[in-house]
């Protein structure tokens, strides 16, 4: 076998393939419209760096007022495709309900080895919190959200030192929201994703979520959509049972009638997603 009872690349790959009965292209220029819309409504300042690289940055859609909560967004893209650009039109909901968005950017696979994406995740977290001031939120009021690749950065988030590696506080992130999330990353070197990702043994094991502690005290929400594979709602399942070992408030839900890419529209205005994300900086 290659991965539990996955004993070919076809099967695995079938499992993890998301745009079943999708075209791609309308897809993405669905997104592009949405967010070039929001970009135009709404306040942002845009490509904001947060590290040295030109890729390391991320538009700021600002909510009403000062001191507002700060959520940090995460795209997906299987580690290796999309960006900040497509994905603004997250941000239209949260911006609503008196939260500011971050919908970050990160340099892609195969161009920067799989760490480095890690590495960047964090990076962004980090700077927030230490330049929250200058964006006019309030850095201690931080929470993350990621989709499938982002998803995976989302958890990988919590499973950081932030302590011991970057002298911040722990409990810095209040919530954190996991929508359709890949935990182990153990199928993806057997899968058609590895001429890209070039996984290696190490950081199967140094960046599969599912096998770290959690190191941040926050709520944490995990979620997938009721018509995607089985494999996005056993990962889900596995990783919410993994956060309870490790004492993490968590809940689990398939959201039912949503498949893989629907279920970015619960971010829209008074969504389920909104709603949740706002529930994090309530107290």
């Amino acid at each position: 076998m290659l991965y539990r009872d996955f004993s070919t690349q076809e099967a695995i790959d079938r499992e993890y393939d998301p745009m079943r009965g999708r075209d791609p292209a309308a897809l993405l220029a669905d997104w592009q419209a949405r967010s070039g819309a929001v970009r135009e409504r709404l306040r942002v300042s845009q490509n904001v760096a947060y590290g040295p690289t030109l890729v390391e940055c991320m538009d700021v859609y600002h909510a009403e007022g000062g001191g507002a909560p700060l959520h940090l967004f995460f795209h997906g893209g299987y580690w290796r495709s999309l960006g900040h650009r497509e994905f603004g039109f997250i941000a239209e909901g949260l911006v609503a309900a008196g939260i500011s968005v971050a919908v970050v950017n990160y340099a892609l696979c195969p161009k920067v080895a799989f760490g480095e994406l890690v590495r960047q995740a964090r990076a962004a977290v980090a700077w927030s919190y230490r330049n929250g001031a200058s964006l006019g939120v309030d850095p201690a009021r931080l929470s993350v959200s990621g989709h499938s690749a982002g998803g995976h950065l989302a958890a990988m988030l919590l499973a950081t030192d932030w302590a011991g590696e970057y002298g911040l506080p722990a409990e810095m992130i209040e919530g954190a929201l996991c929508i359709s999330g890949l935990y182990d990353l153990r199928p993806f070197p057997w899968s058609w994703l590895q001429p890209k990702l070039r996984l290696t043994g190490r950081d199967v094991n140094d960046y599969s979520p599912l096998f770290l502690p959690c190191r941040v005290p926050a709520a944490v929400q995990l979620v997938a959509g009721e018509e995607e594979s089985t494999e996005f709602a056993r990962q889900m399942r596995a990783h919410a049972k993994h956060l309870e070992a490790h004492g993490v408030a968590v809940s689990h839900e398939l959201t039912p009638g949503d498949d893989h890419f629907s279920i970015l529209d619960h971010y829209a205005l008074g969504g389920r997603f909104v709603q949740r994300i706002a529930a994090f900086h309530s107290n």
